[in-house]
């Protein structure tokens, strides 16, 4: 048994009860509704029934985990017995990861006796949850936790994030695109295709004409640079029939089974809107 305990932040995206099996305890992040100043966190809700929602015109107003948050969290992991070691999301969408480090450093003088380590996964959606599952599988085959996070900090950018989204009005309420171009995409049927950089953020590499394109795209990415064996994760804002479609493609042309499907959480997509879709692999360069 590790002696050391896994945790991380919900916008890895994976469900409580799979990360619970896991044994990896979860730090719920938080959101606003505007409209009704109701605040609430990951999970509170069916995601469905978010997404709907936002498709009704409700905005979502998201934020960081402060400082009590990780303190709660970070001091009871320590006063069980137990070291740590957090999987942060990443530090070029979020201040969670800079402002869990913090904490850390101010526990670690307070505990001298325990061992806590961050690593900055550069990661976001289920790509932040394949750090979660690459650091499960690497504690479960007995790595100490500084083996553990050394191997999460040298494979990160190999974790491969493709994203395409369904309205580009998110994008620009977020300042990802002017509001010239959100327009002439919508009018024009333009789906971009994005991806998580070397530093964490969001950037769009290419846009193409019609959701199916972006799709075949996504697929495209992975046949040239995923790693032989690699999981495959795919994340999605309530679009199930273009997951399957992602699936059938991965499938039958590149003969690639995916091993988990889930959504993406309010705290992306709140950000990235209804019919966001993104593919997570490993691979040989972001």
């Amino acid at each position: 048994m590790a002696d050391y305990q896994l945790i991380t932040d919900s916008a890895c995206d994976l469900v409580p009860e799979l990360l619970e099996k896991w044994d990896v305890q979860l730090l719920r992040m938080p959101h606003l509704f505007p409209d009704t100043g109701e605040q609430a966190l990951d999970h509170d809700q069916p995601m469905h029934e978010f997404y709907e929602q936002m498709r009704g015109g409700r905005l979502v107003k998201t934020s960081a985990l402060n400082v009590a948050a990780y303190t709660a969290a970070f001091t009871a992991i320590l006063e069980s017995g137990k070291d740590l070691l957090y999987l942060a999301f990443s530090s070029g969408l979020s201040a969670t990861c800079a402002t869990g480090k913090s904490v850390a450093e101010d526990l670690a003088r307070k505990y001298p006796e325990r061992k806590i380590r961050v690593v900055d996964t550069l990661c976001a959606s289920a790509g932040e949850g394949m750090a979660v599952y690459l650091a499960r599988e690497n504690r479960d085959r007995g790595m100490s936790l500084d083996e553990n996070a050394d191997a999460l900090e040298a494979d990160k950018l190999h974790l491969c994030h493709w994203f395409t989204v369904d309205d580009l009005k998110y994008l620009k309420r977020g300042g990802r695109i002017s509001a010239t171009t959100a327009l002439l995409g919508t009018a024009l049927n333009v789906k971009p295709v994005l991806h998580v950089d070397n530093e964490g953020h969001l950037i769009k590499v290419t846009q193409v004409h019609g959701r199916k394109k972006a799709i075949r795209k996504m697929a495209e990415m992975l046949g040239e640079t995923m790693y032989e064996g690699s999981p495959v994760f795919i994340s999605h804002g309530d679009c199930m029939e273009d997951v399957q479609l992602l699936q059938k493609i991965l499938k039958e042309e590149y003969h690639v089974e995916v091993q988990i499907v889930t959504y993406v959480g309010a705290l992306i997509g709140a950000h990235s809107g209804p019919g966001t879709l993104a593919l997570f692999f490993r691979g040989k360069e972001r």
